[in-house]
C-alpha cells in the first residue's frame, strides 16, 4: 500500500485546516492514496472538542500580542501549542484499508515516535490514560485526531527544537502536574527537523506497513 508524503514547510494553521478538508474529501472519493502532510506552524494554540477554555491561562488578546493565534478545532483532546521547531503531521488515512480501530491507530502513531526517539538514544513511552509519547512526566509528542467515515485528519506534534516557554501560558492537553519537553532539551543540543523527519517517515512506513512515496515518485510510477 502506498503512502503519499507531502513536506510543506511553514504553513499557517487556517491554510492547513483547509488543505486537510480537501485531502479528506479526495481520500473519501478514492481520488488520492493515503497521505501524510508534514509541516510546521507559526505560533498557534488549538483547542480540541473537549477543551476547557480555562486551560488557556491568559487572554487571546495577550497571546495575539505575542504573535500567537487561537483556533477551535474538531480534533480530540484539549488545548495544545504549535510553533516553529515542532514537527507537525496530519495523516489522511482511510482506516477501512488498515483497521477500523481508533485505539489501534493512536497506539500505532505513538509507536512511530517511540521508535524515532530511540534512534536518538532516548527511551520514551506511553502514559496510562493520556495519549501521546512521554519521557518520564514530560510529554514529547502530542496527539489529537478526527475521523470522518473512517478517514483520519489532524494528527501529531513532535517537539524538536520547540520554544517550550509557549507552553507556560496553557495547561498542555488539560493535564495538571505534567510537563513538556523536546528532543533538543533532552539531548542538550540543537536538532534539525529535517534530520528527525527522516526517522519519522521511515518508522511511519514500517509501523503502518506502507511504502512511502513523494508526489514526484508517484508521478514517475504512473509513467
Amino acid at each position: 500500500m502506498l503512502l503519499h508524503l507531502e513536506q510543506l514547510g511553514l504553513v499557517d494553521y487556517a491554510s492547513a485546516l483547509e488543505l486537510q478538508r480537501e485531502k479528506v474529501a479526495q481520500r473519501k472519493a478514492g481520488a488520492i492514496p493515503d497521505t501524510l502532510l508534514l509541516l510546521e506552524h507559526p505560533h498557534v494554540y488549538t483547542l480540541g472538542r473537549n477543551a476547557r477554555q480555562e486551560n488557556i491561562l491568559v487572554s487571546a488578546e495577550w497571546l495575539a500580542s505575542r504573535g500567537a493565534e487561537v483556533f477551535h478545532t474538531d480534533r480530540g483532546g484539549d488545548v495544545t501549542y504549535h510553533g516553529p521547531g515542532q514537527l507537525v503531521g496530519y495523516p489522511i488515512l482511510d482506516l477501512t484499508q488498515h483497521r477500523r480501530d481508533i485505539s489501534w491507530y493512536m497506539r500505532s502513531l505513538e509507536e512511530v515516535f517511540i521508535r524515532t526517539t530511540r534512534d536518538f538514544g532516548i527511551e520514551a513511552g506511553r502514559s496510562q490514560g493520556a495519549a501521546g509519547v512521554w519521557v518520564g512526566n514530560d510529554k514529547l509528542a502530542a496527539m489529537g485526531v478526527h475521523l470522518s467515515r473512517w478517514v483520519t485528519s489532524h494528527g501529531f506534534a513532535l517537539n524538536v527544537n520547540t520554544d517550550l516557554r509557549y507552553f507556560e501560558w496553557i495547561v498542555p492537553c488539560g493535564l495538571q502536574g505534567k510537563g513538556v519537553t523536546s528532543l533538543a532539551k533532552l539531548l542538550g543540543r540543537a536538532v534539525g527537523t529535517e534530520e528527525v523527519t527522516e526517522h519519522v517517515v521511515e518508522h511511519f512506513g514500517t509501523v503502518f506497513g506502507m511504502e512511502v512515496r513523494t508526489i514526484e515518485e508517484l508521478k514517475s510510477l504512473r509513467g
